[in-house]
């Protein structure tokens, strides 16, 4: 038979930090009852540190978030901006090809296109001013995010 035999001080180790454990159970308990009449819930210092804290967990995934919705958005822009360049490169070479002149619908989308992400760029810029002086176009998703953040 193999009993757990402890040192003498170990035990007493043992039976110290269990106390504690408890004593700082009980101040935890009188506390929070403590709170819970002077404070109406809303209010409670424990609650309110508690409430903080998990806002500061949410501001940190929703930030990840927004940035990998950014990263698409802007994966989403340029695939369409390239496969709409590509297409007007063919609508004119098949319009060469048949002898006919150049068709301005597929120009015309294209311009379209592009004045619309050179307006969503400035409307981001100008939400963006005196927070970033100066940005490229690769700079966008960057300044789109500090507004929302910071205007948030």
């Amino acid at each position: 038979m193999s009993h757990n035999h402890h040192h003498q001080a170990v035990d007493n180790l043992i039976n110290v930090f269990a106390r504690a454990s408890h004593d700082l159970t009980v101040v935890h308990s009188k506390l929070d009852k403590e709170f819970q009449q002077l404070y109406p819930d809303n209010a409670n210092p424990m609650k309110l540190i508690q409430r903080i804290k998990k806002l500061q967990e949410d501001v940190t995934l929703l930030k990840d978030q927004c940035l990998e919705l950014l990263s698409a958005k802007q994966d989403l822009i340029d695939k369409a901006q390239t496969t709409l360049v590509g297409n007007c490169n063919l609508i004119q070479k098949m319009n060469v090809s048949l002898g006919e002149s150049t068709n301005g619908e597929a120009d015309d989308a294209l311009a379209d296109f592009n004045q619309i992400i050179d307006e969503w760029t400035m409307q981001v810029r100008s939400r963006a001013v005196g927070e970033i002086e100066e940005a490229d176009k690769e700079d966008i998703n960057k300044m789109l995010f500090s507004a929302i953040v910071h205007t948030n």
